[in-house]
């Protein structure tokens, strides 16, 4: 058994910590929204000091923080999961995948908000 599958099996059992996780996603987004529209200006200086050095810093805590977002988000999803064969963290295939035809563009969406709909009744 992989630590995918584990980790799967774990939160579906656990709800409350999958929801934790979910809110703990959510809470790190606006957290990082706030911090960085609160303490621009600071951001902004040390950023010029030295750019060699401080915007590549940056971007790599930036990079961290979405990882970090993404995994909680991942792992608060995997309790949503129907099927056993499906690959680990998949949930539903979303509103925006598909090609640029406007009919696969409506029906992917319909497919997403009905998944949506169903995941949260």
């Amino acid at each position: 058994m992989s630590v995918c599958e584990s980790l799967k099996g774990y939160t579906r059992k656990h709800e409350r910590l999958a929801d934790l996780f979910s809110l703990l996603a959510v809470a790190l987004l606006f957290g990082t929204l706030y911090i960085v529209l609160a303490y621009h200006t600071p951001i902004v200086a040390w950023l010029k000091k030295d750019a060699v050095i401080h915007v590549p810093v940056a971007i790599a805590l930036l990079v961290f923080d979405i990882f970090i977002m993404y995994m909680c988000l991942n792992i608060g999803a995997t309790r949503y999961d129907d099927e056993e064969d499906e690959r680990c963290f998949h949930t539903f295939k979303g509103r925006r995948s598909g090609s640029g035809s406007i009919g696969v563009m409506f029906s992917n969406w319909l497919h997403h908000m009905e998944q949506v709909g169903k995941k949260h009744r």
